[in-house]
């Protein structure tokens, strides 16, 4: 298997490079500070394609594979991990979710205004009840007529206090279980819908992320997504290429951090020695290395298994597992490597850092990413 990125992809990822240095780098500490989010940035991504690799040029998409969409991600996350998450709600786990599951009228009707940035997608699955417990969802889809009428709430959107159309997963026969599950698409001005809030987060700032709510919010029959009650296999097939795709930015965060840092331990001197000549620094220069190639294979693999099945588990909850923790080892040995410089908010390390931490927690957290490991690799029987 060869695990390269295709002469079409790193092209790509050249100019994506280019644009993030010139659009993105110059805002991502501003977002950081204010909890700010570029929309003028976002919407140039979708000016030139970065927002859409995946989708049927039909919609204004690129036509390329989830590798396409992981070097744009790599290369954001380099800049900001914040805006790299909300592109990935927005292009991942939103337009490529209804670009494989909706409906011809469906990816007609709302993949174009996603695909060129005019819009800003979302994905609203996580409950205050409901984390990594996902398919424990409260939230219900009552159909009357020719309409749904949905009720409940959403914890932690990403991107939900900007979205102007969301991707909705709700129960239509709770007494089902995980197989009573429908999925929705709800217009930011479907009346009911709302904001309950905006998070204040530790890190990934910039990024918005909210608590939303419905309140008998009428859904037409015809932005159901796929079957009545199949939204667990869309929902379970979404989370693979999600975990699989989003290894990219814990990738990006570790590429940064360590050109930083050989960069740093070349120029940097004390006891009359540049501290790369040290061989504890050199130990921490070689693991960065390591970990960061690591990392990027792991996630190659990935990428190639659910291209070719997206139900397939392990190795994208492997990738995003190994990725996001070696990512905030990484991030932290960058700062150690700098030394005072790197605890200053003057360097994005401490940024790198926060951000890192977060995707040890979103997409499943990583125990959760282990069980599912574990169970497929033990088979039926256990768990």
């Amino acid at each position: 298997m060869d695990l390269r990125p295709s002469e079409e992809e790193r092209v790509l990822q050249e100019a994506a490079r280019q644009l993030v240095r010139r659009e993105v780098a110059p805002v991502a500490d501003r977002m950081d500070r204010e909890d700010w989010f570029p929309r003028d940035v976002f919407r140039r991504l979708g000016d030139d394609g970065f927002l859409a690799p995946t989708l049927p040029s039909a919609v204004g998409g690129l036509g390329l594979a989830y590798g396409a969409q992981a070097a744009i991600l790599e290369e954001i996350a380099r800049a900001s991990p914040a805006l790299a998450l909300s592109v990935g709600a927005h292009s991942n786990l939103f337009a490529d979710n209804v670009a494989r599951n909706g409906s011809e009228a469906q990816r007609a009707e709302f993949l174009p205004a996603v695909a060129a940035g005019k819009e800003v997608g979302a994905l609203a699955l996580t409950e205050p009840n409901a984390g990594s417990d996902a398919v424990a969802l409260r939230t219900r889809a009552e159909r009357r007529g020719d309409q749904y009428v949905l009720n409940g709430t959403k914890q932690f959107i990403t991107n939900g206090p900007i979205a102007d159309v969301l991707l909705v997963y709700a129960k239509t026969a709770p007494e089902r279980g995980a197989h009573g599950i429908s999925a929705f698409l709800v217009r930011r001005e479907a009346t009911g819908f709302s904001v309950s809030r905006s998070l204040d987060k530790m890190g990934m700032r910039g990024s918005p992320t909210g608590e939303l709510a419905f309140q008998d919010v009428r859904v037409p029959v015809a932005q159901r997504v796929g079957e009545e009650n199949d939204g667990v296999r869309i929902l379970m097939s979404g989370l693979n290429v999600e975990r699989a795709v989003l290894s990219a930015i814990p990738v990006g965060i570790m590429a940064e951090c360590l050109d930083r840092s050989v960069a740093y331990a070349r120029e940097r001197e004390q006891f009359g020695h540049r501290i790369g000549e040290f061989e504890l620094v050199q130990a921490k220069l070689a693991e960065m290395y390591t970990h960061l190639r690591a990392a990027r294979l792991l996630m190659y693999a990935a990428l190639e298994e659910v291209r070719g099945d997206p139900r397939s588990l392990r190795a994208a909850a492997a990738a995003l597992t190994f990725a996001s923790e070696a990512s905030t080892r990484v991030a932290l040995d960058a700062v150690q490597v700098h030394g005072g410089y790197g605890y200053m908010r003057d360097l994005p390390l401490e940024r790198l850092a926060r951000d890192a931490k977060l995707l040890e927690i979103g997409a499943g957290t990583s125990e959760i990413r282990r069980l599912i490991v574990a169970r497929e690799l033990l088979g039926p029987g256990f768990g």
